[in-house]
Order: C-alpha cells, then sequence, then structure tokens
C-alpha cells in the first residue's frame, strides 16, 4: 500500500469518529437544553464535562485530519 493510500484511509477513518463526535456531542447539548429542570445536577454536570471532552477531543481530530491532508500534497 502506497503511502498516500494509507493517508487516504487514515483520514476517512478519522472522518468517521469525528462524524460519531458530533452527532454525540450535538445530542447531549440537545439533551442539556431540553432537561435542564428535571435531571439531577450529577446527570447535567456529567453531561456538560462530556461535552467539553467531546468537543476538545473532536476539534484535535479535526486538527489531524486537517495535517494529514497537508501532507498528502507532499506525497
Amino acid at each position: 500500500m502506497s503511502k498516500s493510500d494509507k493517508a487516504k484511509e487514515q483520514i476517512a477513518y478519522l472522518k468517521f469518529w469525528l462524524g460519531v463526535m458530533v452527532v454525540t456531542d450535538i445530542s447531549l447539548v440537545g439533551w442539556l437544553v431540553s432537561s435542564t429542570g428535571s435531571a439531577p445536577a450529577h446527570q447535567a454536570v456529567g453531561a456538560l464535562v462530556a461535552v467539553v471532552v467531546i468537543t476538545a477531543t473532536g476539534f484535535a481530530v479535526h486538527r489531524r485530519v486537517e495535517r494529514l491532508i497537508d501532507a498528502l500534497e507532499e506525497l
């Protein structure tokens, strides 16, 4: 397998997980907005922590995909 093919496969794999993170993030934010008054405090705090962690991880994955795409130009 050539280096460019390997990089393309890595990009595709990371894009899949980035999509999973975005959908999860949107769902958690929607749940937080819709159940602000009815959810126990520990669940709301846990969901808020999860949103922060998933958002930060998604941003890191996005940056990695950008770097891999830039590296494809050099191959």
